[in-house]
This record gives structure tokens, C-alpha cells and sequence, in this order.
């Protein structure tokens, strides 16, 4: 019976040691992830300024672009004015000429 008993306080020492082993390494993988959890933040926030000037740098290529396409819009509607303005001084010409004319074949 004894050495059942000395056998049992064995394994109650084994296991206690394995669970402490256990325990200690748990601690250890927490603290690992932990500090690479912090260094991909370090990582992460070292590399938002460059994420912040790309972002930039799109939206002032997209920028430019739109005022160019703006511009040749406003370009080409100004020159479509432009056309219909000379046709229609050609045809306010053309009839006030016709009105002169007529005027003067109805004088005396």
C-alpha cells in the first residue's frame, strides 16, 4: 500500500510539474504574441505615412483629372456657343438686310 502511495504522490508531483511546464509556456506564447503584436502596430503606424501619401497622391490624380475633363467640357461648350452666336449674327444680318432692302423698295 505504501508504494501505491508513494507511486500516487509521483504522479500527483509529475502532473503538478507538467501543468506548472504547461502553464509556463502558455505565458511565454501570450508574451510572444503580445510584443509581435506590438511590433506589427510599430510596423503599421511607421508605414501610415507613407499609406497617407499615396492616398494623396491619388486623390490629386483623380483631382486633375476631373478639372481636366472639366475643362474640355467647358471648352467645347464654349465653342459650340461660339458657333450657334456666328450663325445667328449671320441670320440677324441676313434679315436685317432683307428688312433694309424691303424698306427702301417701299420708299418712293
Amino acid at each position: 500500500m505504501q508504494d501505491t502511495l508513494k507511486q500516487l504522490l509521483a504522479a500527483e508531483q509529475e502532473a503538478n510539474r507538467l501543468t506548472e511546464l504547461a502553464a509556463n509556456a502558455a505565458e511565454i506564447l501570450v508574451t510572444q504574441a503580445n510584443e509581435e503584436a506590438r511590433a506589427q502596430e510599430q510596423r503599421f503606424l511607421a508605414h501610415l505615412p507613407e499609406l497617407r501619401a499615396a492616398f494623396i497622391d491619388k486623390a490629386e490624380q483623380r483631382a486633375a483629372q476631373t478639372l481636366a475633363e472639366m475643362q474640355r467640357r467647358y471648352e467645347e461648350r464654349l465653342e459650340q456657343l461660339r458657333q450657334d452666336a456666328e450663325q445667328q449674327d449671320q441670320a440677324a444680318l441676313d434679315a436685317a438686310f432683307a428688312e433694309l432692302l424691303r424698306v427702301e423698295e417701299s420708299i418712293p
